[in-house]
C-alpha cells in the first residue's frame, strides 16, 4: 500500500507518517482503550419544517425564488450548527406541493396562488434535498395523506387541484375539504403523489402526521359526522361485516401498509415514518387519560408498529414530564414496550411552549434525557423549527452547549439492510505542517464518513458528507497536527464499516 501511495504521489519519500488501510476492529464504535476514539453516538435528531400556513417556512407567501432559498439554508445551517441530522419537511400540506409535482399544483403556502410556480424558476425540494446532503442531514418528505384545503382560503383554486379533477374523492367536512380514506380511488391517488416523490427526489424518507380521519368538527355543540355514508352503505351492501369505526379504521390500516410496501419495492433505504397523536388509547398504560385517537381518528398507530409497517414511529408526546395523566416518560415507556419488532422509537415532543412550565430549555434537555434513558428509544424529532431559529427562551442554546454537544449518527434499520459498507482506502500526505488526508470506499455506496481525530491525546469526531472525498489539515501555533485518525464508511442503511487508520511514524 505504501509503494501505491508513492507512486500516486500522496506519500513522498520524505513524508514520515504510515497508513494502515483495512479493518480498526469488527464494532467500530466499541472499541477500548486509550488509542481507541470515543464511541460515537446514535440518535435520531429530528427537527420538523412546516410550511401549512407559512409556520416554518417559507416566512411568507410569494414567488420571490430567491428569499425562499435564502430562508431554507437559514433553516438547514442552524439544523446542523445544532447537530440535527435528519430534516422532516413538509412537502404536501393539502394536496399541493412544494415541488415541480406532475400530479398537485404549486402550494399557495409557497407562491401565494394555487399552481403559480416561484420565479425564476426554480425545484424547492431538489434544492433542499441537495443542500441538507451537503451538510450531512437526511431528509425526510412530510405528506398529509388526506388533507384537501382549507376552505376559507380566497384564492383560486388551480384546474389540476384534485377537488376539480377528482370531485368524487373529496368531503367536505368542517373549516376543510377532505380525501375520503374510504374511497379506493383515494388511496390510489395519494399512494401516486408519494411514490411520484420518492422515484425523482434522493429523499431518505417518507413521512406523515397525525392527520388521517379528521379531528371531530362540531356544529351546535354536537360532533359532526365524516362523511362518508355512501362508501359506507356500499360496503355493506357488498356484504361487509365489520362496524363502522372498524370499517374506517381498516381503510387507514390497507393504505399505510400499501405506502410501506411501496416504497421498499421502489427505494428499499427510504423510510417510512409515523408520528401519531401520543395517547393510543385512553388507559393505555392505566394511568392515562385524553384523547382517543384509535377511536376519533380511527388510527390504530400500535397495530402499524406491530406489524412492522413503519421503519420507525415518534408518537406526539407534548406534554410536560410532570403531568401525571398525559406523562411523557410513562406514554414513552408503552410505547417502547409495543415495539416487538425493534423498530426505530422516537418521542414527538415540544422545542417550548408547554402550559404551566416556566423553564423551556430546561424542560427540553429534560425530556430528551428521559428519552435517552428509556431503553428502546432511539431519540426524538422537535416541533418545530422557528423557536430554533430565534433561539426563543435559549432553546437552542441548549441544545448545541448541552445536549446535542457532540454529533451523532442516525440509528442503523438492519431490517432494511444489514451488510456492512467496504472499509474506507484511506491516503495521507504530511509536509511543512500540512497534513493531506485523502479518502474512497472500496466498494459500494456510502451516504456519510465518520472521521475520528486524535490530537494533543484528544478525539474529535466529525461527520462528513458522503460526497466529500479529503480532508487538508493546517498545524498552527497552538493546534499540532492529529497524530493519529480513524475513517469509516456509512450506508444509508446506517451500516458502519471497518475502519481505515492513520498514525504519524514516532
Amino acid at each position: 500500500m505504501l509503494q501505491e501511495m508513492k507512486k500516486s504521489g500522496l506519500l513522498p519519500a520524505l513524508l514520515c507518517s504510515l497508513v494502515c488501510d483495512g479493518a480498526w476492529a469488527a464494532s467500530p464504535f466499541q472499541t477500548g482503550g486509550e488509542e481507541s476514539p470515543p464511541p460515537v453516538q446514535r440518535e435520531f435528531r429530528g427537527l420538523w419544517v412546516a410550511t401549512v400556513d407559512n409556520i416554518d417556512w417559507p416566512s411568507q407567501r410569494g414567488p420571490d425564488s430567491a428569499r425562499q432559498k435564502q430562508e431554507m439554508l437559514a433553516i438547514l445551517d442552524r439544523a446542523a450548527a445544532l447537530r440535527f441530522n435528519v430534516i422532516v419537511l413538509q412537502v404536501r400540506a393539502s394536496c399541493d406541493a412544494f415541488y415541480d409535482s406532475r400530479i398537485e399544483p404549486w402550494s399557495e403556502y409557497l407562491t401565494g396562488r394555487m399552481g403559480q410556480a416561484p420565479s425564476p424558476p426554480y425545484d424547492p425540494l431538489q434544492f433542499a434535498v441537495a443542500e441538507a446532503h451537503k451538510r450531512g442531514l437526511e431528509l425526510h418528505a412530510w405528506f398529509n395523506p388526506y388533507r384537501a384545503r382549507l376552505r376559507d382560503l380566497k384564492t383560486p383554486v388551480a384546474a389540476n387541484h384534485v377537488s376539480v379533477k377528482h370531485p368524487e374523492l373529496v368531503r367536505s367536512y368542517g373549516k376543510y375539504l377532505w380525501l375520503d380514506p374510504s374511497e379506493p380511488g383515494t388511496r390510489e391517488y395519494s399512494l401516486s403523489v408519494i411514490l411520484d416523490v420518492v422515484r425523482r427526489y434522493d429523499i431518505d424518507g417518507v413521512h406523515f402526521d397525525d392527520y388521517f380521519y379528521p379531528y371531530p368538527e362540531k356544529a351546535d355543540g354536537q360532533d359532526l359526522s365524516f362523511p362518508d355514508e355512501i362508501p359506507w352503505q356500499r360496503y355493506r351492501e357488498q356484504g361487509g361485516k365489520m362496524a363502522q369505526a372498524d370499517w374506517r379504521r381498516e381503510n387507514v390500516d390497507e393504505f399505510v401498509q400499501a405506502v410501506y410496501q411501496a416504497i421498499k419495492k421502489e427505494k428499499p433505504w427510504v423510510k417510512f415514518g409515523i408520528s401519531p397523536f401520543g395517547i393510543w388509547r385512553p388507559s393505555h398504560p392505566p394511568q392515562i387519560s385524553g384523547f382517543d385517537a384509535y377511536d376519533r381518528l380511527y388510527c390504530d398507530s400500535r397495530k402499524w408498529l406491530v406489524e412492522g409497517w413503519l421503519d420507525y414511529c415518534a408518537p406526539q408526546l407534548y406534554w410536560p414530564a410532570e403531568q401525571k395523566a398525559q406523562s411523557f416518560p410513562v406514554l414513552l415507556q408503552w410505547w417502547a414496550s409495543q415495539n416487538t419488532r425493534h423498530r426505530t422509537l422516537l418521542a414527538g415532543m415540544k422545542v417550548n411552549g408547554w402550559k404551566e412550565v416556566s423553564d423551556d430549555a430546561k424542560e427540553e434537555a429534560r425530556e430528551i434525557e428521559l428519552t435517552r434513558r428509556q431503553a428502546g428509544a432511539s431519540g426524538e424529532i422537535l416541533w418545530h423549527a422557528k423557536p430554533l431559529l430565534r433561539n426563543t427562551d435559549g432553546v437552542a442554546d441548549v441544545l448545541q452547549n448541552q445536549i446535542y454537544a457532540a454529533p451523532a449518527l442516525v440509528p442503523p434499520s438492519p431490517w432494511l439492510g444489514a451488510d456492512a459498507p467496504g472499509h474506507p482506502l484511506l491516503q495521507a500526505a504530511l509536509d511543512r505542517g500540512e497534513l493531506r488526508l485523502n479518502w474512497k470506499s472500496s466498494g459500494g455506496s456510502v451516504w456519510q464518513w465518520v472521521l475520528q481525530k486524535k490530537t494533543a491525546g484528544h478525539w474529535l469526531t466529525e461527520i462528513l458528507a458522503g460526497a466529500k472525498s479529503g480532508e487538508t489539515i493546517q498545524s498552527g501555533p497552538a493546534m499540532p497536527l492529529p497524530e493519529a485518525a480513524l475513517l469509516f464508511a456509512v450506508d444509508r442503511f446506517g451500516n458502519v464499516s471497518n475502519g481505515a487508520t492513520y498514525r504519524q511514524a514516532p
